[in-house]
């Protein structure tokens, strides 16, 4: 036992490190989705803590936006309103012309070749999108070389030639997150037969007047070596919302108001921000920011020399942080398995967190997400582990089973050996409540004996509690020959209306069952109702310091139990509240099953308002139930 005891923290080490290892494996290569969702939330909370940046001031954006559509009077703009929008531009000689617009379409000869021809006056990029006949985008990995990791494309949706042969082309397609943002855009993209360079790396190369020497990880621009991620990914930091960078009107290049010293020498951008326009992300800053913005950003990044820095190194330092704090918190905990190894953990996570913040504002990408992960679990694990093994687990268990005999729902054990304060303060809440009731239960008790009524009432209430349990519920009370069962504890679901409203079709069909296997004599003397109520409820503990039972109150309780009248009055099996159903959703099981009728406004004894109520059969009583309804 003791040589166990001594193993235990080693073994945990080493399976917290092996953890953290296949953790990091499947977060670089992108196939631990969690991961992925918890890494782009902590990225936004970096970007809000770091605030707005200005932008160095290098590209113009002219916005083919609503009030040029509106003033040319239909978008797309035509051709020749292109064509006098880059004329215009090109006066001013602008260093580098973006044209974020895929011009695959043909108009009239006359517009194309005209606008072939304005493209030509000016050191024109043009843009091309990457298709992928999957959602998500696969890599070249059975080759080596710097080309190994890109992105691999169906195919290119290129511009016409006859604008390519005046422009260089460029793709434009982006890496977005799970929330759709964009997290990096690919500098190169493959097909079968060609390799594509994304328009912000042809945007920059045209503007330094060098072409980019790709190596494995990262390109060579004008002298200065630009690290990029796997697959030559190229990371995105926003600078600030909609308009950070500098945005331009085309309505105002039309109008002749263009100034020189917003085109001259700078790298100008001609984009979509119409509404509708479909070219749209979200980002930590705006819900809207438009695609043109996004890839102004990129070109941006590349020209200023500002890239996030996340490349393989950085990478492999992640790995080997998550592998290292997860091995120190067991370490920790195993060195005081008290609150000062809890206090220490925190202390190590926040101070990491404080380096992790402060490096990204720097433009350093360490994962945030990775080392968590890594971490956490395998702490809570070792705790757990550390609290089951130690010398005071047998009173502490002891402790709760005490606790758990004052209370008569055995659903809630569990949640209360975690939390054995659960419910010591009421608590208000919505749930959904059903009562279950043998019919004729007490004349049939006068003329039987005490022993075999017993027996009756036990299979009944293990039948209950079977279908209340294979449903998520909690029988909350046996009541003699009913019971009351509650959807909501031990904590509030989205689904708790429809668990139960199956639960309604399943305890029908059980009790049918049920009954007809009782002798003959006594089946034919007994029959069931059932009522169901959703709304506001107040669950506590109720008894006294000896015994104690968790249970609900209000008139969504009081309303379930009145509905069980409901429902025998009208010949049904079940009544079930319009809130019941509401809550349940359209397509919940009760409406594809038996005979359903209502809403029937129907009258609670003891309550001075109308209850909405519905009125439910299996199959046998389909017809009784239309013809009482």
């Amino acid at each position: 036992m003791m040589k166990a005891s001594r193993l235990q923290t080693p073994l945990a080490m080493i399976l917290a490190g092996v953890w953290a290892a296949v953790l990091a494996f499947g977060h670089n290569r992108g196939d631990v989705g969690f991961l992925d969702r918890l890494e782009a939330t902590l990225t936004d909370l970096r970007i809000q803590i770091r605030g707005v940046k200005k932008p160095p001031d290098l590209v113009t954006i002219i916005a083919i936006d609503d009030r040029v559509a509106r003033e040319q009077g239909s978008y797309p703009l035509p051709r020749a309103t292109l064509t006098t929008i880059i004329e215009e531009i090109a006066r001013y000689k602008p260093k580098v012309l973006a044209l974020d617009l895929l011009l695959v379409d043909a108009g009239a000869a006359e517009s194309d070749a005209a606008l072939a021809q304005a493209l030509g006056k000016t050191n024109t990029v043009i843009a091309a999108a990457a298709l992928f006949s999957e959602s998500k985008q696969t890599v070249a990995t059975k080759e080596a070389g710097p080309l190994a990791d890109l992105p691999v494309a169906s195919g290119f949706l290129l511009p016409l030639k006859v604008f390519a042969d005046q422009a260089t082309v460029g793709v434009v397609n982006l890496n977005t997150d799970s929330s759709g943002v964009p997290r990096s855009m690919p500098m190169l993209m493959r097909s079968a037969d060609r390799v594509m360079v994304s328009m912000p790396l042809r945007v920059a190369s045209a503007a330094s007047r060098d072409d980019a020497q790709i190596g494995e990880y990262n390109f060579s621009l004008a002298g200065t070596h630009v690290p990029t991620d796997v697959g030559h990914l190229l990371p995105m930091s926003f600078y600030g919302p909609r308009g950070t960078i500098r945005t331009i009107s085309a309505s105002e290049v039309l109008a002749g108001k263009l100034r020189r010293a917003d085109v001259e020498d700078r790298v100008v951008a001609i984009g979509v921000t119409v509404s509708g326009g479909g070219d749209f992300f979200s980002t930590p800053f705006d819900p809207v920011m438009p695609g043109v913005e996004v890839v102004s950003t990129a070109i941006t990044h590349l020209l200023a020399k500002d890239t996030l820095l996340r490349n393989t190194s950085i990478r492999l330092f992640d790995a080997g942080f998550a592998i290292v704090l997860a091995m120190l918190c067991i370490a920790l905990l195993a060195w005081r398995r008290n609150a000062v190894g809890l206090i220490a953990i925190v202390a190590v996570v926040a101070l990491w967190a404080v380096i992790n913040t402060v490096a990204y504002a720097h433009g350093i990408w360490m994962s945030a997400a990775l080392p968590l992960a890594a971490a956490v679990p395998p702490a809570m694990a070792f705790g757990a582990l550390q609290i089951w093994s130690s010398r005071r687990s047998v009173q502490h268990f002891a402790a709760r089973s005490d606790l758990l005999r004052q209370f008569q729902a055995p659903g809630l054990r569990e949640w209360l050996i975690k939390d054995p304060d659960y419910l010591l303060q009421p608590v208000h809440q919505h749930a959904a409540v059903i009562f279950i009731d043998i019919s004729r239960f007490t004349a049939l008790s006068e003329t039987r004996d005490a022993d075999a009524v017993r027996e009756l009432l036990k299979s009944f209430h293990a039948m209950i509690d079977q279908v209340t349990l294979a449903h998520g519920g909690v029988v909350t009370t046996f009541m003699g020959d009913g019971a009351m069962i509650l959807f909501g504890l031990p904590v509030v679901a989205d689904d708790d209306a429809a668990r139960a409203v199956r639960c309604c079709i399943e305890l029908t069909t059980r009790t049918g069952t049920w009954i007809a296997g009782l002798p003959p004599e006594i089946a034919s003397q007994i029959g069931f109702k059932i009522g169901a109520h959703f709304g506001d409820i107040v669950a506590s503990r109720l008894g006294g310091a000896s015994y104690q039972h968790i249970t609900a109150t209000g008139d969504t309780v009081n309303v379930a139990s009145r509905l069980m009248e409901v429902a025998a009055s009208h010949g049904a099996k079940v009544a079930l509240s319009d809130d019941l159903l509401r809550a349940a959703g359209a397509d919940c099981a009760v409406r594809a099953t038996g005979a359903l009728s209502g809403p029937t406004e129907v009258q609670i004894r003891g309550r001075s308002g109308a209850v909405s109520a519905w009125l439910w059969c299996d199959g046998s009583a389909a017809q009784e139930v239309s013809t009482s309804a």
